[in-house]
This record gives structure tokens, sequence and C-alpha cells, in this order.
């Protein structure tokens, strides 16, 4: 992969396989409770802090006023949402400053 694409889960799996020798099965076992774990306490309202690498969180957005792309002169109400973020961590930062 070069500077701008993007590893499929696809590809996250076969390299984490062969990095530590287990099933790409297992492997896609692995990510997908990783993945289920981190929903679940996000929706809990509860951060998840990997150390070194960094942090999801909710943010919530305020409801705020737009354009209706279909008609521009229409204003429509953007309801309030929860979204997820991700905050990076020191020691990922560093490793990117240093490329």
């Amino acid at each position: 992969m070069r500077g701008g694409d993007c590893m499929t889960k696809m590809a996250l799996i076969e390299k984490l396989s062969a990095k530590l020798g287990i099933s790409k099965r297992e492997t896609d076992k692995y990510i997908s409770t990783f993945v289920e774990i981190v929903t679940e306490e996000l929706k809990q309202g509860n951060k998840v802090a990997v150390t070194g690498f960094g942090t999801f969180s909710v943010s919530d957005r305020k409801e705020r006023e737009g354009v209706n792309p279909q008609n521009p002169k229409q204003r429509i109400t953007i309801p309030a949402m929860k979204l997820p973020k991700f905050t990076a961590g020191k020691t990922l930062k560093d490793k990117l400053r240093a490329i």
C-alpha cells in the first residue's frame, strides 16, 4: 500500500494473521469482537483508551440549521446526534511524525 491507499478489513486480517501465525478465521473473530466491545462501550457513554494508540469516544453534535441540497432556498433543521470520535495517542503521533 502507498500513501493514500486504504487498508480493508480483509487486508488487515491477512497481515495480522501472518504476523501472529493464527488462522484468518480466528483473526477475523478477534477483530470483530474488538469492534463489538468498543461499540458497546461507546453506546454506554464510556471511552475506550488503548495506551500508545488512541482513545475512542462519543461526541455530541448539536441541532443546527442547514440547506436542502435539492432546493438551496429551503432551510432545514439537522437534528442533534452522537458521533464516534478517535483521538490518536502520543506514541502513534510520534511514530507518524518520524516518517
